[in-house]
């Protein structure tokens, strides 16, 4: 994610920031511009439903009349609603359809976590420009169930598991609890959990839903990430009993990758998203990386672009790999686990060309190639031009 900054002060200031540390002006998400805005007060909406709420000019885009989302009465959303739109919710909570009991403390204080990495989320889908209609527009729409783990109330009953079932995502706002996720972080043998990550993984299913299953890609598809038909329950059961297979850092990005197709492909554009939101933030810094190795001299890599317009995946792995060296390198320094525990290998790029290009075809950026081609031909022009590049040591 890219750097914001106050546009009346030029303060640098956060995403989920609602105040301006330097001049206190109060900031608010353009969705429609991807910036975070300084406003100024022009009264109060007369729109039916929003009457008497302040409304706004942004100096992000001025000619407009904003509010805030109904959600920032929680302080759990910084978005904001054009004044003449109908909704009273932002174009990420408007997805939301069940969220806990927000009387009760703790469940509030979880919730707003929850709601800061879904809106983080959001930030790359829409800069990516993928579809997302939510239940009101279309039946299988894209919408979130946060729920209280009956464990925690007198109802009792199953445990809530967070999943994807026909557009609807399901969290347990548990996984806003730092202990209890790193308690399941060790008991599932992961290298990483975050909430960030569960909602990019969680969306790859949904994606997958609307941009592979029932197109002209489920067969190269099926090439590179295998078959979707298998049995999902009985293929869980078998990875939980048995765990991953030899040699599995050869094909996959993680573990939980091995145990299905659709796992994979969830898992693949989880870290799609990972790679183009971590270089974006390099690139507001504009790093040049180099390592210092004996015996050998480098160009450096300069991180200077927009991950989101950037056609060339090899543009993006060639400033990712040295990146993740780098910050696992800072990380390990300061007596932290790497930040970025895993390896690609030309395999996982391959998926990783995969999902780019369904990304770009679905936005309209690319031409479709030819889909008996997609799984071989990125295969081979990956591992040939990138073999290297990812033989770089692991940290």
């Amino acid at each position: 994610m890219k750097i914001f900054q106050c546009q009346a002060c030029d303060q640098p200031v956060t995403f989920e920031a609602t105040a301006c540390e330097s001049c206190e002006r109060r900031l608010g998400y353009v969705c429609d511009r991807h910036e975070v805005s300084a406003l100024e007060p022009v009264g109060t909406s007369a729109h039916p439903g929003s009457a008497g709420i302040p409304v706004y000019h942004a100096y992000a885009h001025p000619g407009r009349r904003y509010r805030f989302c109904a959600n920032a009465r929680h302080n759990a959303c910084n978005w904001l609603v054009p004044d003449e739109a109908n909704d009273i919710f932002c174009t990420t909570c408007r997805h939301n359809h069940v969220v806990p009991d927000l009387t009760i403390p703790w469940n509030l204080t979880r919730w707003r976590q929850v709601e800061a990495a879904k809106h983080r989320l959001f930030y790359s889908l829409l800069r990516l420009d993928l579809p997302l209609a939510t239940r009101a527009q279309y039946t299988d729409g894209l919408a979130f169930d946060f729920l209280v783990d009956p464990s925690e109330t007198y109802m009792g009953g199953p445990p809530v598991m967070t999943g994807h079932l026909n557009g609807l995502i399901t969290m347990n706002i548990a996984e806003a609890d730092d202990v209890e996720r790193e308690r399941r972080r060790t008991l599932f043998g992961e290298h990483y959990r975050t909430l960030l990550g569960h909602f990019r993984h969680e969306i790859g299913h949904y994606f997958w839903y609307l941009l592979v299953q029932n197109s002209p890609h489920l067969e190269p598809f099926r090439a590179l990430f295998g078959d979707e038909s298998l049995n999902y329950a009985a293929a869980l059961k078998t990875h939980y009993a048995n765990g991953a297979p030899a040699n599995w850092e050869e094909s996959y990005v993680s573990t939980y990758a091995t145990s299905h197709p659709w796992e994979d492909f969830a898992e693949t554009f989880a870290h799609y998203l990972h790679i183009v939101d971590t270089v974006e933030t390099a690139s507001t810094f504009e790093l040049h990386l180099r390592p210092r190795l004996r015996k050998e001299v480098s160009a450096p890599v300069v991180i200077d672009f927009d991950p989101y317009q950037t056609h060339d995946l090899d543009r993006l792995i060639e400033a990712w790999l040295p990146l993740t060296y780098a910050i696992n390198s800072l990380s390990r320094s300061m007596g932290q686990n790497a930040l970025y525990p895993f390896t690609l290998t030309p395999a996982v790029i391959a998926k990783l060309a995969f999902v780019h290009e369904r990304i770009y075809a679905a936005r309209g950026d690319l031409p479709t190639p030819d889909p008996e081609a997609v799984g071989t031909g990125i295969l081979k022009a990956v591992i040939t031009g990138l073999r290297q590049k990812v033989a770089a040591p692991t940290v």
